[in-house]
């Protein structure tokens, strides 16, 4: 079988989950997976912060100029993110407390945005 080739765009998308992965470690943030798929959607990043399980969303933008890393999560894509989160938590017998945050990356600028999305249980 081949090697998976990442294109260059890949390959700046991963480094930039790995910064914000280890951004939150050094936050206190436990990981418990990356890049988890469904046909639904995907999640980044699945973090522990103490019970709480954390969906990270990272977004990055060369530069603020058009709204920045965090402006360009558009409803659509919440609504992945939220379909995907529900079928992570359908392997749990018991929904433990979750949210949603975001580490928005704007040039060299990292910033961590949490419980960025309200959802009714």
């Amino acid at each position: 079988m081949w090697p998976l080739r990442l294109s260059l765009r890949q390959a700046q998308g991963r480094d930039w989950e790995r910064a914000a992965l280890n951004y939150l470690k050094r936050q206190g943030l436990r990981p418990v997976e990356e890049n988890f798929r469904c046909k639904g959607g995907e999640i980044d990043l699945i973090m522990r912060d103490g019970d709480t399980l954390v969906f990270v969303e990272v977004r990055q933008r060369a530069d603020s100029e058009h709204g920045g890393a965090a402006a360009s999560i558009t409803p659509a894509k919440i609504r992945r993110l939220v379909r995907a989160a529900q079928v992570y938590l359908l392997r749990f017998p018991v929904t433990p407390p979750c949210r949603f945050d975001v580490v928005a990356i704007d040039g060299q600028k990292l910033q961590w945005l949490q419980n960025v999305i309200e959802q009714d249980h």
